[in-house]
């Protein structure tokens, strides 16, 4: 039999070729996965996790529910014992923390400006420079005590420059710090306006603000003070990034589900490519058998065939992966900056694990095949096939379907009703499985339908497409796989981004708003706000500067009939019908000492009037009054306000630091809520894009397995097609007969897929979304949705220019003569 195994694979390469392509791009798939998601985890390293790159261990408030650290920051280290921690440990600890202090120039001039004027915030900085996680842009690190480095942005932003003299701090504890150097944090966690010394930072150990947030450890920790933890770096910067997420991994979540949905992609493509291969040499194992072979090393001769397919293409698609996904990373982080990727360090355990998965999805979608070609005895096996769905195994599958598909529908319905996410997932798997099931019966019924729209040249396509239900099925099951996926992704994606934009919409109405309160607002500087890029439309909004018990500082009270020009709500937050009431934006102060349904006195001069609070937000520290209560508290309104929207083209950072400059030239403040709308829609643009992304691998995957199947029906018909040749059809008609299967078997998968994904994606809606946000309404992407339907019937048409090229190359005389 080791002769008749090589046998097979030296006459038979061509045909195994097609299932090692399939098996090469599933475990390209699955080690791609593992260098980008290496390539996030070293990313929010070099980011976010800076501060402990350097680091072995890192030790934190133990989690035990006692509040502990400075009143200003709770849950931070104890402060005495993290100094005493840090300073028993020496160079081989960073403590990270900062302190807010008061900060002048040389001279007196105070620095910053805005509502920070005449402060700054100062954070310590690692003796040890592997433990430093601060970029030097220019100049040095500080040495001694006395010296400190800037942020950039600070120091651009307060024209600071290598050689000044900042006084930060006021009465024993005011220091003269020269500015050595400019740097560069890429954290927020522990990012400072200045870095100084550990021996400098301590010495503003009393101040309400100063804390140690953690300590960052190389080498051994020793022993701990009572209320501390230690992690390893690895593990605080993984639960760090999962804290982000709810204590969810995301993106190792994310990677890990549609690495799920390829392997189950993959072995429907590989397990529908072996059931052709060895049902085209059926005869052979007949034959085989008839002379003297047993089932027994038949078997282990197909196997050991499959094995070697799977280790040649878990080889080749390991190889294919990692030079794949260390090429994207590059990528990505030209397409979106922001959120760059890190080379990482080559993810051994995935390069392990997409060889040995590649290995074992071809042998498990061997199996069946194997099994049903030694369970055909030799005589049958050189008889024609028998019907497919007419056999007690067909029957069996027809029962099953039809139990999932009334279990599913009913699992989905107690979903909504309870608003149960298990409900849901088991139903839909239900519900999905049932379809696969019933799809021998089910496919080429839609099969020959789509196939009457296309006439009498579309009737060859029709019948070779549904010649063997199971294989058609089995070919439609894996785009149908990804193609409901993302149907089902893109509709919840945009019924999402919805109704969070409908949430925003009412919960920050205002984009940005710049506020005067010693001068009205004047038309050049209106003027001046309008024509900065970014900014689609601003208006100046009249009313009176007023004082308002309960708070410390005079407000600005408007009335706005306006808004609508600039409100993402319309104008609705703005309309204050009922005189007596204020409406105010509670969100934008601090400590407010009012409640809504408190009663206030407003003062405007002496005038004043006792109103009624209602709580809204989402426009900063002003109040909203109906036009009749501000002409009870003046007689002649000026504009103090000037509200912004911006452009859907605008970048908020570089607009509010524009907005921010004209601000501060006018005496005026800024509040803006784009920044944070801004982060919000980034993380939902990269979410959507990563999922299609991955699913689109997930269909090329699919659309691989009709190639291969196509090829291989190819090499299966072809005496058919030289009949047909010899009895006058065309090359190019041959060409077009099989790219029509193709798109027929495609497009039905598409569309079919297309429905279930939007069936899923209103269930849902219904059991996950209403919930959240209560006032959504599900959103089909049509246009979306018409992407996808036209771009897998394409790429069906692409499938099938190989094979059918193949096919036509072929002479009638040389296919009548092929066995």
């Amino acid at each position: 039999m080791r002769t008749v195994f090589l046998a097979s694979l030296r006459t038979h390469t061509r045909r195994y070729v097609a299932a090692m392509i399939a098996v090469t791009a599933s475990v390209a798939f699955v080690v791609v996965i593992g260098v980008l998601t290496s390539g996030a985890r070293a990313g929010f390293m070099e980011t976010t996790g800076s501060p402990y790159r350097g680091a072995d261990y890192v030790v934190d408030a133990a989690k035990d529910g006692r509040e502990r650290g400075p009143s200003c920051c709770p849950g931070t280290l104890d402060t005495s014992a993290a100094i005493e921690l840090i300073d028993r440990l020496g160079d081989n600890a960073s403590g990270l923390g900062r302190v807010a202090l008061p900060a002048h120039r040389e001279g007196g001039a105070p620095l910053g400006s805005g509502e920070f004027r005449g402060q700054t915030t100062v954070g310590p900085i690692a003796a040890a420079e592997d433990l430093r996680w601060q970029k030097l842009v220019s100049g040095r690190f500080p040495a001694r005590t006395g010296e400190a480095v800037m942020h950039v942005w600070d120091a651009q932003a307060q024209e600071v420059a290598v050689g000044d003299r900042i006084r930060v701090g006021k009465g024993a504890t005011a220091t003269d710090l020269d500015v050595v150097g400019i740097v560069e944090s890429p954290t927020t966690w522990t990012q400072a306006s200045m870095y100084v010394t550990w021996p400098q930072y301590r010495q503003w150990r009393d101040q309400p603000t100063f804390h140690v947030g953690s300590v960052a450890v190389r080498g051994e920790v020793g022993p701990l003070p009572e209320g501390m933890k230690v992690w390893s770096a690895d593990e605080y910067v993984r639960d760090g990034l999962a804290g982000l997420n709810n204590d969810t991994d995301m993106i190792a979540l994310m990677l890990l589900l549609f690495a799920g949905v390829a392997l189950v992609v993959s072995v429907l493509v590989v397990a529908n490519t072996f059931s052709i291969l060895f049902a085209q040499r059926l005869r052979d194992f007949a034959l085989l058998r008839c002379v003297g072979a047993t089932r027994r090393q038949v078997l282990d001769s197909v196997r050991r065939e499959a094995a070697t397919v799977g280790v040649l293409a878990s080889l080749t698609g390991t190889l294919i992966g990692f030079g794949l996904g260390y090429g994207l990373l590059p990528m990505i982080n030209t397409l979106a900056p922001t959120t760059p990727l890190a080379a990482p360090a080559p993810p051994v355990p995935w390069l392990l694990g997409g060889f040995g998965v590649g290995l074992l999805v071809t042998m498990i979608a061997s199996w069946l095949p194997t099994r049903h070609v030694v369970a055909v005895s030799p005589l049958a096996a050189l008889r024609p096939e028998a019907a497919v769905m007419h056999t007690a195994t067909g029957r069996a599958r027809l029962a099953l379907a039809a139990l999932l598909l009334v279990t599913g529908p009913a699992l989905l319905g107690m979903a909504m009703i309870r608003d149960s996410t298990l409900f849901m997932v088991a139903g839909g798997a239900s519900v999905f499985s049932g379809i696969l099931l019933v799809g021998p019966v089910l496919v080429p019924r839609l099969v020959r339908v789509t196939g009457a729209l296309l006439g009498p040249a579309g009737r060859l396509a029709t019948e070779n497409a549904v010649r063997n239900p199971r294989r058609t099925a089995a070919t439609t099951a894996a785009l149908l796989v990804g193609v409901t996926l993302t149907t089902a992704v893109l509709t919840g994606m945009a019924t999402w981004r919805a109704g969070l934009d409908e949430v925003n919409a009412r919960h920050h109405p205002i984009d940005a708003a710049l506020t005067s309160l010693d001068e009205p607002i004047t038309i050049d500087l209106l003027d001046r706000v309008r024509r900065t890029p970014g900014v689609e439309q601003a208006i100046a909004v009249d009313g009176a500067v007023a004082r308002i018990t309960g708070f410390d500082k005079p407000l600005p009270v408007l009335t706005a009939p306006d808004a609508a020009q600039v409100a993402r709500d319309g104008g609705a937050f703005a309309r204050v019908e009922q005189p007596g009431t204020i409406r105010l934006d509670l969100d934008a102060f601090v400590d407010p000492s009012i409640r809504p349904g408190d009663q206030v006195t407003v003062r405007v001069g002496d005038r004043q009037a006792q109103l009624r609070v209602v709580a809204l937000s989402g426009w900063g520290e002003a109040g909203l009054v109906a036009p009749e209560t501000l002409a009870q508290l003046t007689d002649a309104p000026e504009p103090h306000v000037i509200w912004v929207r911006a452009a859907a083209s605008a970048d908020p950072l570089m607009l509010v630091d524009e907005l921010d400059g004209l601000a501060d030239a006018a005496g005026a403040k800024i509040e803006d809520q784009l920044q944070a709308q801004a982060v919000a829609n980034r993380e939902l643009d990269i979410l959507t894009w990563s999922v299609l992304g991955l699913l689109g691998i997930s269909v090329a995957i699919a659309l691989i397995g009709i190639a291969n199947t196509l090829g291989l029906s190819v090499l299966e018909r072809a005496r058919e097609h030289a009949l047909l040749r010899a009895l006058g059809l065309t090359r190019r008609q041959l060409r077009r007969m099989l790219a029509a299967e193709a798109v027929l078997m495609s497009g039905v998968a598409t569309l079919l897929g297309t429905t279930i994904g939007v069936g899923f994606a209103w269930v849902a809606y219904e059991t996950v979304v209403k919930r959240a946000l209560t006032r959504a309404i599900m959103l089909i992407p049509w246009p979306s949705l018409g992407v996808v339907v036209l771009t897998a019937a394409l790429a069906g048409l692409l499938a099938a220019v190989l094979p059918a090229r193949r096919a036509a190359r072929v002479t009638p005389a040389a296919g009548l003569s092929l066995d």
